[in-house]
């Protein structure tokens, strides 16, 4: 039985690019950096993250290894405490944030990585 979902697979055009902006931008951490069979995969999570992290993979190298594979965006949804504060400071970090929506479920904006990959945030009511 599966127990939880334990990284997501992001595969992007360049690398080290990629982990710039997680890194730097996000404030996000590299928890891994291995290398193998061609291959290169860097595991990046949010700093004090529990949960699932994600993995930057060469999308052409991957693309050769395993051409069956969709190697489209995954759709992720973010958590933020305070989704105002999140979409300023990326704002002024000149990373792409969309407009703030009031939702059911909480206040959710999209912002677009150096890829111009678009993932979402949400903050829940509380």
């Amino acid at each position: 039985m599966i127990s939880k979902v334990g990284q997501v697979m992001l595969y992007v055009k360049d690398q080290d690019r990629a982990v710039d902006f997680w890194t730097t931008k996000l404030g996000f951490i590299v928890v891994s950096d291995e290398s193998g069979h061609g291959m290169r995969w860097i595991e990046i999570a949010p700093l004090g993250n529990s949960g699932s992290n994600i993995v930057l993979h060469n999308k052409e190298a991957v693309a050769k290894m395993s051409p069956e594979l969709n190697l489209g965006t995954p759709s992720l949804m973010f958590f933020t405490e305070d989704a105002e504060k999140l979409h300023n400071d990326l704002s002024e970090k000149g990373i792409i944030a969309g407009d703030i929506v009031d939702m059911p479920t909480g206040k959710v904006f999209n912002f677009a990585d150096s890829e111009e990959n678009y993932f979402a945030v949400m903050e829940k009511p509380k």
